[in-house]
């Protein structure tokens, strides 16, 4: 090319030009709160012509077993609270035909129900609560600049090309902790690439993809495993068969965990990164999210140090009442540390001391936090931004409510069971069919224990009888459950990553986050699926003790 010749622009590929065109028509999709405004008058009107139509069906599914529970009625309060006898009992599931018929909300029952559990429906919206525990202890370091001085640590100590594999790796891991990574390591990962020269946008899609898309696998045995693994064996039992491990198919965990980490790295390099391009700062929504601030090297070593005994000092407590026979965060029953006890249900409390405690040492060494003032004033300053936030999570609490209500989307998960189960084909295709039902239910019906409760009692016995035994047939839900909860706007965090995204690009929206995550759901899921099937093919165990097919 001679001096003076304008250079030439970048081709855009037919993959760019799709991706644009879904950015493009996603972000014309109303504001998040008036698309669940509308979605909650859809499924008032669909409930009611269905509900006076009759549709109902009937299965057998996983139902709780009711344990015993006491009101308790406070002066203050017009509604009584309903007092469990264990905050971690374990949930036990049974058995039972049930038929699920359409609800109408345009009816009596459907109109009080409308009118009197608005405020109990955001009352006892988890996703508020978790927002907010979790921003406490984070909005506290990122205000007193522990974070930054960590991103900058990071940037430092690991290499620029294994960044985004280690957020991605992290992201996966923090499913242990139910929801903390989509409120802390999300907006981190979009930090840390900022201060290596790399778009945000794309280490908010790392973040994102190692967070949602491989949600069902970990390392570490979760809360959610033990609930699952209940319906599982209870299912079992209607095959006549005996009950398995919660460890069943951990190798095919540990397996995914590690390919899944590689394949989501790989479309951030090669897919992600190019398309997005270089990024401009003059795009950000808020021009503090695109500056580095200058620390004094001095005081922030000081500041790190003191970070380091302080989360040091909130370790040593957590082990204390951990590790002891006997110690309060063990199952008072069993003992066990790991599954449904007292110390998985903490973990997100202790996530929050883990970053309030050594935020405040931090901000106190480098005089960010000269009196408790200062440290209140950052909680403030943090609950403020999330005004639209909050107002958001009102809408979406309203809306799965009204949703579960009306039981439309148990109905087509049964539905949608009943005729995968009747297909008469052997048992790979039925593995495939199964795995894409799931992804497809997992548009309107995000939530990983309600659609296991319809499914498994369904599709345990059948694939035993084809010689597929319940541990394949779970990870086969894993595979379907996890890649498409980066692209569903029903799922209850997406609103929360949009608005994350509009802190480095200001005209950002749903359409600019599905665009974004269509090539992660869609690669992801295929090589996932594909992994499934060739560990079925070569008959490899597929957890220690149990085979992948008799």
């Amino acid at each position: 090319m001679t001096a003076g010749t304008p250079a030439q622009p970048m081709q855009r590929t037919f993959m760019d030009k799709l991706l644009d065109g879904v950015e493009r028509v996603g972000n014309r999709v109303p504001h998040p709160v008036l698309m669940f405004a509308y979605l909650i008058l859809l499924i008032i009107v669909a409930s009611t012509i269905l509900g006076w139509l009759g549709v109902s069906i009937t299965d057998e599914i996983a139902v709780p077993v009711k344990v015993p529970v006491e009101l308790n009625t406070y002066e203050d309060l017009t509604t009584p609270t309903i007092v469990a006898p264990n905050i971690v009992q374990s949930i036990h599931y049974e058995i039972q035909q049930t038929t699920i018929a359409i609800r109408p909300l345009l009816s009596i029952e459907g109109i009080r129900f409308i009118f009197t559990s608005f405020v109990p429906n955001f009352q006892g919206f988890g996703a508020l609560a978790i927002t907010l525990i979790a921003l406490l202890g984070a909005g506290v370091a990122e205000q007193g600049g522990l974070m930054a001085a960590l991103i900058r640590k990071l940037v430092k100590v690991a290499p620029r090309s294994l960044i985004v594999y280690l957020i991605i790796f992290v992201g996966v891991l923090s499913s242990v902790a139910s929801d903390a990574g989509y409120l802390i390591l999300i907006p981190l990962a979009a930090a840390a690439f900022l201060a290596v020269g790399r778009h945000p946008i794309a280490g908010l899609a790392a973040g994102f993809a190692g967070v949602a898309a491989v949600f069902m696998a970990n390392l570490i045995v979760t809360p959610t495993d033990a609930m699952l693994f209940e319906i599982t064996n209870e299912s079992l039992a209607l095959a006549g068969r005996a009950p398995i491990a919660i460890t069943a198919d951990y190798f095919f965990q540990i397996v995914s965990v590690l390919v899944m980490t590689v394949v989501a790295g790989f479309v951030t390099v090669r897919i992600v990164e190019p398309r997005l391009g270089k990024y401009d700062p003059a795009d950000a929504g808020d021009a503090a999210q695109a500056n580095v601030e200058e620390v004094d090297p001095a005081l922030d070593s000081r500041g790190l140090r003191n970070a380091l005994w302080a989360f040091l000092g909130v370790l040593a407590l957590v082990l204390l009442f951990t590790l002891p026979a006997g110690a309060p965060l063990r199952d008072p029953d069993t003992g066990l540390i790991i599954g449904q006890t007292p110390f998985m249900a903490s973990l997100l409390f202790i996530i929050m001391l883990c970053f309030l405690v050594p935020g405040i040492a931090y901000g106190a060494a480098v005089g960010k936090y000269k009196h408790a003032n200062d440290v209140i004033a950052a909680v403030v300053k943090t609950f403020a931004g999330l005004a639209s936030l909050i107002f958001m999570l009102l809408m979406i609490s309203q809306f799965i409510a009204y949703f579960n209500y009306s039981r439309i989307p148990n109905v087509i998960a049964v539905a949608l069971a009943a005729g995968l189960g009747n297909a008469g084909i052997g048992a790979i295709p039925l593995l495939i069919g199964f795995v894409l039902v799931i992804v497809l239910l997992d548009f309107i019906m995000p939530g990983t224990l309600a659609k296991w409760a319809i499914f498994a009692p369904i599709f345990v016995p059948l694939f035993v009888r084809l010689g597929v035994p319940a541990q394949t047939l779970f990870a086969a839900y894993r595979v379907g459950d996890s890649p498409i909860n980066t692209l569903t706007p029903l799922m209850v965090y997406f609103p929360v990553i949009v608005t994350f995204a509009q802190r480095y690009q200001k005209k950002a929206g749903v359409g600019t986050i599905v665009a974004l995550m269509m090539p992660y759901a869609a690669i992801m899921l295929i090589v996932w699926l594909a992994l499934l099937l060739l560990w079925f093919v070569l008959g490899i165990p597929i957890g220690p003790g149990y085979p992948v097919r008799f």
